[in-house]
């Protein structure tokens, strides 16, 4: 039963108290945010707080922002225990929470004009929305311009590599004592398993892809089989840094523009949330030479042109929480056109939230314009494998696809053993 303003929610509290005028103590409500260490996006929520309790003077938010890790550990228990803030940060791979019914359909709080059609789904469940989805992002193959120069490799003007001329640019890194790849696995189940997912999707297309990531096609397929053997011939020859399995996912955007330095680094597009910060707080160097370049076309693959893109960070309601109101109030002043402006504007990322490009001012706006360059013309799929993968198989993927196999412990025929046992449905 959503109230349509602050003013009918402060007549609605003087009512039950018996008073007369608005002199009513404020609500509070208790918010846990990711991003303690992403300046732009910390920034942006922190001002979307500020905003809401300057508006009005019924609630008030106590705002921690926790690390992405911290809050999954400890929102599962809370939520158990009725303990759980009004207001916490998820993202789409923890569907248990909204399939537990520890989540508030936001329907009746939130505009829902103000939520891009394509990003609902992914939070919707029998008809209902469960989060506000802030962040959305395609997954990206960035490089260093330079480097990739010195060591002789093209990059042709499609940006999109060939299958082999990928790999050529892996042994010439090597050869060079530049790392051709810099990714790492430190705290994070996904990263080993962007560059071979990426390039399976651009050889099975669509269709084909969906039905391996829902276990309707086995990893054993020639075109799976063909795609990890590729993969496992750049692994061998040195494609990702010897501190692969430790590297943290922050320590792997330092790695690739700072130091020691890298060609290329597929990340999900948030990469800008920390590359954009300052150089002195972690960020990239003043002018790095940034390039975005497509994942390598597959030989014989049937939708080179094909990309993913998902959603992220996001918000929900606890469903138990006695500050409903106010926390519904708090996401619908959350999502509107000018927040998702500001959103991309000092962030430098995709939002679920509807904005208005024609009005975002960035000091990066040569990187936003050779992303959408990037992005023209691309087949949109989707997801990312961890919105698909649950329980065992999900666990699966971590351990293997991202971690094992990339990181050379593993055979094609093994990986693909383990991965058809643990998510292929019968």
């Amino acid at each position: 039963m959503g109230l349509q303003g602050f003013g009918r929610l402060a007549v609605l509290i003087a009512a039950v108290a018996g008073i007369a005028g608005p002199a009513h103590a404020a609500t509070q409500i208790t918010m846990w945010s990711n991003w303690p260490d992403e300046p732009a996006k910390k920034d942006w929520v922190a001002a979307r707080v500020h905003d809401f309790e300057a508006a009005q003077n019924q609630c008030t938010v106590k705002l921690n922002f926790i690390p992405k890790a911290d809050i999954y550990t400890q929102a599962k228990s809370a939520v158990r225990t009725g303990q759980a803030p009004d207001v916490f940060y998820m993202e789409p791979d923890e569907p248990e929470f909204m399939t537990g019914g520890f989540l508030e359909p936001l329907d009746s709080y939130i505009d829902m004009a103000g939520v891009e059609d394509w990003a609902k789904p992914a939070w919707t469940m029998k008809g209902k929305l469960y989060g506000l989805p802030v962040e959305a992002y395609t997954v990206e193959l960035y490089y260093n311009k330079d480097l990739v120069k010195k060591v002789g490799a093209e990059v042709p003007a499609s940006f999109q590599m060939t299958q082999a001329g990928f790999a050529d640019m892996v042994k010439k890194g090597v050869a060079a004592g530049i790392t051709p790849i810099a990714e790492g696995v430190g705290d994070r189940p996904f990263p080993g398993g962007l560059l071979l997912f990426e390039a399976l999707l651009r050889k099975l297309g669509s269709d084909d892809y969906a039905k391996l990531l829902n276990g309707q096609l086995s990893f054993k397929d020639p075109r799976v089989v063909e795609v990890m053997n590729w993969d496992k011939g750049l692994i061998e020859a040195g494609a990702y840094p010897k501190s692969f399995s430790t590297l943290k996912l922050g320590e792997s955007h330092f790695y690739f523009y700072s130091t020691p330095g890298a060609l290329t680094f597929p990340d999900p597009s948030w990469f800008t949330g920390r590359a954009f910060a300052a150089p002195e707080s972690g960020g990239m160097p003043a002018n790095f030479p940034l390039g975005i370049m497509q994942f390598p076309a597959m030989d014989g693959g049937k939708c080179p042109e094909c990309k993913t893109l998902a959603i992220g960070g996001s918000f929900v309601i606890y469903s138990k929480s006695k500050n409903k109101e106010c926390a519904g109030a708090l996401l619908k002043s959350m999502a509107t056109v000018e927040n998702g402006t500001k959103w991309m504007e000092q962030v430098s990322l995709q939002t679920g939230v509807k904005s208005d490009s024609s009005k975002i001012k960035s000091t990066h706006a040569a990187y936003f314009a050779e992303l959408n360059e990037r992005d023209k013309g691309s087949k949109f799929f989707f997801g990312t494998p961890l919105l698909y993968y649950r329980g065992k198989c999900a666990e699966t993927y971590a351990q293997v696809m991202n971690n094992a196999f990339p990181a050379g412990l593993l055979s094609v025929p093994e990986a693909a053993d383990k991965m058809d046992a643990a998510c292929m449905k019968s």
